[in-house]
Order: C-alpha cells, then structure tokens, then sequence
C-alpha cells in the first residue's frame, strides 16, 4: 500500500558552521506529520540511496497503518523533499513482518531488501523484498524466522548486504543450533532466493555470540566480516569474525578478539571496509573515556590483525560524541570515515547529550564534529550510521523532531 506523505516543512536548523559544529543541517522530514503517525514512527534504521541521490529509502519501528512499521522514500525535486510511505507492515497475524529496526540494501535493479525484529508466523521476524514495477512496490517475505525446532536464527538486528553475485547475507542476534545467533545467506538463482544458515554462534567467550550488527562483504574476495558483542576468551566484551568460502565449505574464524578498557568493548554495529581490505568499526564503550571508539583493523601476514584505536569519544563535556551503540561506520573513496554518535555532543553551548554526526579525515583520522543534535525542533539520539551522497551526509535520528517521531537529516560538512 502506498501513503502520500506531505512535506510541511523543509527547517533549516543552522545556516553557518560555528564553533561546536563544522557543518550544516537541514530537516529533509519529520515523522508523525499525519494522523496516527500513518507516515511512520521512529526512523531508527541508517538510510540507502539510488545513483543519482535523489532518491532516499529508509525503514522506520512504529508507524505506518497498522502501527508495525514502515517502509518510505524521499524524493528530491528543485530541492523539495517529498516522502512516501512505500509499504506498512502487518505483522504475525497475516505471515507478515513487524518493526524493521534496521535500515535496507537495493541491488542494481533498484529493488529494496531488509529485515524486520519480529513478524512472520512465528513472531521471530522476516527478510522482505520490495520490488518495483512502474510506479507500484510489491512485498514478498523471503523468509520468515522459525527457531522452534533450534536450527533457524530468530530476530534479525542488523542491516542485510549483497555480495558481488547477487547474494544477500545478515544475521540474527538469537537462536541457531547452540543459541548465540546466526549467519545466513540467501542465495540468489534467477529471480529466486534460497536461505541457508552458514554459520551458528555458540554462547560461549571462545566462539564469540550475539552478532547485533550485520556484515560486510569484500567485494574483491567474498570473505563476510561483522562483530558479536560477546566474546573475546579472556574478557567476553566482543569480537570481530570473518567468514570465508573455500570449495563450498564456509569457514569461521575470530580475527579480532577486544580486550575491553581503552582498547574498546561491546560493538554493536556494522563494519565497514576500505579499497585496501581494511575495516573500520565502533564500540559502544571502552576507549580512553570509555564513552566508546572508532578502531581500524588492519591486515597482516597469515590473516591477522592489528587493531588500532583511530578515536576514542570524550562526551558533551568536551564537544564530542559518546557512546555509538548500533552506529557503525561509513568509508568513502578517499579513504574518510563518517559515523554518528547516538550520545554526547553540544548544541549552542547547550550539554544536551542528543548526539553527533562526525568525520574522520583520512590518514590523520583527525575528527570533526560536524553536527550536534538538540536545538528547538532539532531530532536526537541517531541510532545507526549515515551515508555519504555527492559530498553530503545524510541520516535519521529516531526521536524529536517537529512531531515527536523522528527525523531524516542532510548534514553538509
């Protein structure tokens, strides 16, 4: 189904960089604008764009008809931003999906894929398709998470991604053979998928468990990373794994185990990966302020890694973000690393501890603290990462706003 959402407002929030922030913000949407919040609820998901970034496709929790959430899209026309709702879920009670807490992937055809928390016939969650015909979006569940038998994963946190083939990937934060969560992947054949768990985290510090974030795909090897928030045989705050194919046998192995402290502990979100194989990531604390970090891991001989700590968070107190819980990281060609905070950071001198949108030039990884949240109108607590689009930034935080219900943003650095 499809809602027309109207734009009432197009806020520029800041018109000059000032002291405590080096960019611009504009409100591109808030949500709750219509009845009911029929135009979707707590955008907490990051956002995917089209080739020409004039098109924006996000998730949002609640909202939409049935209150399950929402599929939406915003249109730039002459710099008007126009949002649509695209799909509203209708949960367990008709095979459906419910809360997507994540955001989507499109392949090259334009099609959109996610996940959603809960929904199906088992209320564990789903993997949906959108696909477009024309002007109409039609849904089709690509399976639905049953782990009642023990063999099956159960509520799907992260973001889903493709590999070079076609071939989606994500994971769940629960269930599988020894409960810890999975991997899987739905393999693609012609216009079908066919679902295959690949991987069972074990509930045990060795084998690292509970993969909250989704994964990366090195498009020049196949090889999957992502992070499990425990983990780590001597601490159990958290690891980073890969997961590789050799003759059709997939192999796990524990690239990085966190140490905790100022070495950072319990990540959260997803990874992201450079043109020389590198892989960037955050913690949501540990660090030298133990407000969390941003780490590199870079590879070695013999494939292993070095972690080094490109940024630890000091907080409000110091005009800096803190603590990026789902917030993970996102590379440019240049080899810069944008991200968001959902805590810290300092609106006109005001603490308000509403969160951040940050860089990190590259080579220096010197930060720049390009947008705090929390003026009049302003929303909060962005919960994933944004996306770079033709040099601007562009994300969601899942509450404020000029409705209550959350936001869409553009930050021009």
């Amino acid at each position: 189904m499809r809602v027309k959402a109207l734009v009432l407002f197009v806020v520029t929030l800041a018109l000059a960089a000032s002291a405590w922030a080096a960019g611009t913000e504009t409100l591109l949407y808030s949500f709750c604008a219509q009845t009911s919040c029929v135009d979707g609820n707590q955008p907490d998901g990051s956002l995917v764009s089209d080739s020409s970034g004039a098109h924006l496709y996000g998730t949002t929790y609640y909202g939409g008809t049935n209150n399950l959430g929402t599929v939406y899209e915003l249109a730039n026309s002459g710099g008007t931003w126009t949002q649509t709702v695209l799909y509203s879920f209708l949960g367990a009670s008709n095979s459906d999906g419910a809360y997507p807490f994540a955001g989507l992937a499109m392949d090259t055809a334009g099609n959109l894929y996610g996940a959603t928390q809960n929904g199906g016939a088992s209320s564990q969650g789903t993997v949906f398709e959108l696909a477009k015909s024309g002007g109409t979006w039609k849904e089709t569940v690509l399976h639905t998470f049953d782990n009642i038998g023990g063999d099956d994963g159960s509520y799907p946190y992260g973001r889903l991604n493709f590999d070079a083939a076609g071939n989606l990937y994500g994971t769940t934060q629960q269930g599988g053979k020894f409960g810890g969560g999975i991997i899987f992947q739905l393999k693609k054949s012609g216009t079908k998928f066919t679902y295959h768990v690949l991987h069972s985290f074990a509930t045990s510090a060795s084998n690292s468990y509970q993969p909250y974030g989704g994964m990366v795909v090195d498009k020049t090897n196949g090889y999957l990373y992502g992070t499990t928030y425990y983990g780590g045989v001597i601490w159990n705050v958290g690891s980073v794994y890969q997961l590789r194919e050799v003759s059709g046998v997939w192999i796990y192995s524990v690239i990085y185990n966190f140490l905790g402290d100022s070495l950072g502990q319990y990540p959260y979100g997803d990874l992201a990966t450079d043109s020389a194989g590198n892989l960037y990531g955050t913690t949501s604390t540990g660090g030298s302020f133990n407000l969390g970090e941003v780490f590199k891991l870079t590879l070695g001989k013999n494939n292993t890694w070095t972690e080094s700590v490109i940024h630890s968070f000091s907080g409000y107190a110091n005009k800096d973000g803190a603590n990026p819980y789902y917030n993970g990281i996102t590379v440019d060609a240049s080899g810069n690393v944008w991200g968001s905070t959902y805590q810290g950071g300092s609106s006109a001198g005001n603490n308000l501890n509403y969160g951040t949108v940050y860089k990190l030039a590259a080579g220096t990884y010197k930060e720049s603290v390009l947008w705090s949240f929390g003026t009049s109108g302003d929303g909060y607590y962005p919960l994933h990462e944004p996306i770079v689009v033709n040099g601007k930034v562009y994300g969601t935080a899942y509450a404020g706003g000029q409705h209550g219900g959350g936001i869409v943003y553009e930050v021009v650095p």
